[in-house]
């Protein structure tokens, strides 16, 4: 193998990571420009925050209420919690957390009423 055919091959080697690296950077460049597109429209919808006081907070679920029958009360609108203060988040977690329980209790009651079975004690006892 002559001298000048090594010459070659690394010039055809350096000439093919260059292409590669230059499509490489292209496409990071795309993948960079819609990402920064997209961050920029996530800004744009989240920097409109709803008015606390919207007619929609408050009644479609005052006239629909739960599936149980009981009023739950206005649900809270995506994004108040970032403004909320915690002890009120905490409220209102641990306040919807038993009221979901206490749904499941009722439901299990009447599940275990309309089979005929015998009803637990700690559901006869909160009755």
């Amino acid at each position: 193998m002559p001298w000048w055919s090594w010459i070659l091959i690394w010039i055809a080697l350096v000439a093919l990571s260059l292409l590669f690296f230059g499509v490489l950077g292209v496409r990071l460049y795309r993948q960079a420009m819609t990402t920064l597109e997209e961050l920029g429209e996530a800004a744009e919808r989240f920097s409109r925050l709803p008015s606390p006081s919207a007619p929609e907070t408050g009644s479609a679920t005052a006239d629909a209420g739960a599936p149980d029958g009981t009023d739950a009360g206005p649900r809270p609108v995506p994004g108040d919690a970032v403004f909320a203060s915690p002890a009120r988040m905490r409220h209102d977690y641990h306040a919807s957390k038993s009221a979901r329980q206490n749904a499941r209790r009722l439901r299990r009651i009447q599940r275990k009423k309309d089979r005929g079975q015998p009803q637990a004690l700690s559901d006869i006892e909160t009755r």
